[in-house]
C-alpha cells in the first residue's frame, strides 16, 4: 500500500469533542469519520484492524465447536413479541413499520433470531449440544453515545448462542467459552482484561460475566478485592454492612428541625454521623408513575440497577407533589402515609439498626432514636446499595474493597430457558418426554475492542498496535525519495516484502521527515524501516519498533532478513 494513495487525512490537532485518547487518535489518524450521533464510517486502517479481530474471533469460536451463521439485521416484531422483549425493552430498540404496514425492528441483539433459526431443527436430544455464532451489524439507540467507538449506536458484534439439554452441560461449555475469551483478548493485545461477575440486565439468565479492561476512562465501576481476588461489576456486587446494633435503644423522639432538609444537615444538627441515619430516596415507575420509596443508611447510595431488577420495571426520579402525601426532605418510615399507588422498600444496611435519625413525615420535624426492629416491625430488607471504596468484600469479609473503572469488551451469559420457553422451543428427550433446551449467550463488540486496544496501548503521538491486529506489519519510510539511491533501494525492498506476503505500507511522499514520522506514529504500525540518504552513505537501514523496544542500524544486505526475523 502506498501511503500517498491512502484515503483519509491525518492531522496534529486534537479534536475538541474527543474526551478520551482512543477517540482522538482514531480521528486524528484517519481511522474513523463521524456520520451522526453514535455512528461512524471506517477508513481502511480501521477496517484492516477489525478484519483481523474478526478472524481471531472466528478461529477461537471454531475451536469451541462454533458454527458461523448470519441473522438478519431487520426482523419482524412478531418474534420479539414471542419473547416478550418487544414491549419490555425501552427506546434502545428501534421499531418501525415497513411499506406494507408490517411492524419491524432493527436488531440490537439476536437471541430471538437464534431460537427462530434452530427450533425446528433441534427437536431431538440427539441434536444437542451445539453453538451458532455470527459477526453482524447491530443497532442500539443509545441515549448517550460517547467516547468514539466505546459507546455507539451502530456497531459490529460477534454474538454466539449455545443450546444444551442440562444445566451441567451449559456450565461446562460456559467455562470453555470463558477460556476462549481469555485467548481472544490475549491475541488481540490486551491480556490484562479481567473477568468480573455481572448483572444479566435485559438479557436475563442466572449467571453472567463481563470482561473488563481496567482504565480510568471506563464507564463501568468494578468492585475488586486484592486480598482474595474477588471481581464484580458494581451492579452485581452485594453491599455488606457491619455496623452493630447499640446495646440500648433510645426513645423515639420527635424534634423540631427548622430549615433542615439534607441528611448531612440533620446529622450535624444531632451531632451524629451520617451512617447513623435513615434516609429516603424516592422514584417513580416508568410503567405507571407509581411511587417507590427506598429507605437506606444515610451515607450510602442507591444502586438503581439492583432496584430495577427487583421491581422488574424501569424507574425515574420522582416528582413529589402536594397531592401524593410525601413531605420532601422529611420522609421517614414511621407514620408514612402516601396518597398514591406506591411501594416502600428497605435496604439491608438498616436491618437491626437502632438509635437512628430520620424524617418524621412532617414539615420541619425529624425523629431521633429510631429502632428498626421496634418501630418498623413489618420491614423486609433487600440489597439496594452501591458498594463503596473500603467496604466489606462479599467473598472474604475483609474491608479491602476498591473501586476501579473499566471498559466492557465482552460478556457471557447463562440464559437458561428465558428465550426457548417463551418462544416454545422444545425437544424430545431419550425417554420420549418434551423438554425445553437451555441457552448460553456470548458477545464481543468488534469496534469497541479495537478502541479498547488503542486506549490501552498508545502514547502522546498515536496508537501502538499489537502485531496480530495492526493494520500493516511494516511501515517503510523513504526519507528524501528524490535521492535516486534512497528511492531505488526503498522501491526494491517494498517489492520484496510484497512478494513475501509481508503487509507493508510504503511512504515515498516528498514531505519532511517530521511529517512522515508523525503520520507513522498515528498509524501505529509495529515495525518501522527508515531509508535515508545518510543511512545509504553508511550502508545501513534504521529499523525501529513503534513501542520503542527495538532500535537497530542494520546493514542494507541484511535488512530483509531482519524484518522477517522480527515478524
Amino acid at each position: 500500500m502506498k501511503l500517498e494513495k491512502l484515503v483519509g487525512d491525518r492531522f496534529k490537532e486534537r479534536p475538541a469533542d474527543c474526551v478520551i485518547d482512543s477517540h482522538a487518535l482514531m480521528v486524528k489518524g484517519g481511522y474513523i469519520k463521524y456520520v451522526a450521533n453514535g455512528i461512524y464510517s471506517s477508513f481502511l486502517p480501521l477496517k484492516r484492524i477489525t478484519r483481523k479481530i474478526e478472524q481471531i474471533l472466528r478461529e477461537e469460536m471454531d475451536k469451541v465447536d462454533g458454527q458461523e451463521v448470519q441473522f438478519p439485521v431487520v426482523m419482524p416484531a412478531s418474534i420479539w413479541e414471542e419473547s416478550g422483549r418487544y414491549e419490555s425493552i425501552g427506546d434502545e430498540l428501534l421499531r418501525f413499520t415497513d411499506r406494507n404496514g408490517a411492524r419491524m425492528v432493527l436488531g440490537m441483539t439476536h437471541e430471538e433470531a437464534a431460537v427462530q433459526l434452530v427450533r425446528e431443527y433441534a427437536q431431538s436430544y440427539t441434536k444437542y449440544p451445539f453453538m451458532i455464532y455470527q459477526i453482524q451489524t447491530k443497532f442500539r439507540d443509545e441515549a448517550r453515545p460517547r467516547a468514539g467507538l466505546i459507546r455507539v449506536r451502530e456497531f459490529t458484534m460477534k454474538d454466539a448462542y449455545s443450546f444444551h439439554t442440562s444445566q451441567e452441560d451449559l456450565e461446562q461449555y460456559y467455562q470453555r467459552v470463558h477460556k476462549a475469551y481469555e485467548r481472544i483478548f490475549e491475541r488481540a493485545g490486551i491480556p490484562e482484561v479481567v473477568s468480573v461477575a455481572s448483572d444479566s440486565g435485559m438479557m436475563g439468565g442466572s449467571l453472567s460475566h463481563e470482561f473488563m479492561l481496567l482504565t480510568p476512562i471506563g464507564e463501568d465501576s468494578i468492585v475488586l478485592c486484592d486480598d482474595c481476588g474477588y471481581k464484580a461489576n458494581m451492579e452485581a456486587a452485594e453491599n455488606i454492612s457491619d455496623i452493630p446494633r447499640a446495646a440500648e435503644s433510645a426513645e423515639l423522639e420527635k424534634v423540631h428541625t427548622p430549615n433542615i432538609h439534607t441528611i448531612e444537615d440533620i446529622c450535624e444538627f444531632f451531632g451524629d454521623k451520617t451512617n447513623n441515619s435513615c434516609k429516603a430516596v424516592v422514584y417513580q415507575k416508568n410503567s405507571d408513575d407509581s411511587y417507590v420509596v427506598v429507605f437506606i443508611r444515610g451515607d450510602l447510595e442507591i444502586n438503581e440497577t439492583k432496584l430495577v431488577n427487583y421491581l422488574g420495571d424501569q424507574i425515574h426520579a420522582a416528582v413529589i407533589t402536594e397531592e401524593c402525601g410525601l413531605n420532601a426532605g422529611y420522609i421517614g418510615p414511621v407514620g408514612l402515609h402516601i396518597n398514591a399507588p406506591h411501594v416502600v422498600l428497605y435496604d439491608k444496611s438498616l436491618e437491626g439498626r437502632n438509635n437512628l435519625s430520620c424524617g418524621a413525615n412532617e414539615e420541619e420535624y425529624h425523629f431521633k432514636g429510631l429502632d428498626m426492629e421496634r418501630d418498623v416491625k413489618d420491614a423486609e430488607y433487600h440489597d439496594f446499595a452501591k458498594v463503596y471504596e473500603g467496604g466489606i468484600c462479599p467473598k472474604c469479609g475483609k474491608k479491602t474493597v476498591r473501586i476501579s473503572k473499566g471498559i466492557e469488551v465482552g460478556n457471557i451469559f447463562q440464559l437458561g430457558t428465558k428465550y426457548t420457553k417463551s418462544m416454545k422451543m422444545t425437544y424430545v428427550d431419550k425417554d420420549g418426554e418434551r423438554q425445553t433446551p437451555i441457552m448460553g449467550c456470548y458477545g464481543i463488540g468488534v469496534g469497541r475492542l479495537a478502541a479498547a486496544v488503542c486506549e490501552a496501548h498508545h502514547d502522546e503521538y498515536g496508537p501502538i498496535w499489537p502485531k496480530e491486529i495492526a493494520p500493516w506489519q511494516v511501515h517503510l519510510c523513504a526519507v528524501r525519495p528524490d535521492n535516486e539511491e534512497v528511492k531505488a533501494f526503498a522501491d526494491d525492498l517494498y517489492e520484496k516484502m510484497q512478494n513475501a506476503g509481508i503487509e507493508v505500507v510504503y511512504d515515498d511522499r516528498t514531505v519532511s521527515a517530521g511529517v512522515m514520522f508523525a503520520d507513522a506514529d498515528l498509524l501505529g504500525i509495529p515495525l518501522r524501516v527508515i531509508v535515508s540518504p545518510r543511512n545509504m552513505k553508511q550502508g545501513i537501514v534504521e529499523v525501529t519498533s513503534r513501542d520503542k523496544t527495538l532500535k537497530e542500524q542494520v546493514p542494507v544486505e541484511n535488512v530483509f532478513e531482519e524484518i522477517q526475523k522480527y515478524l
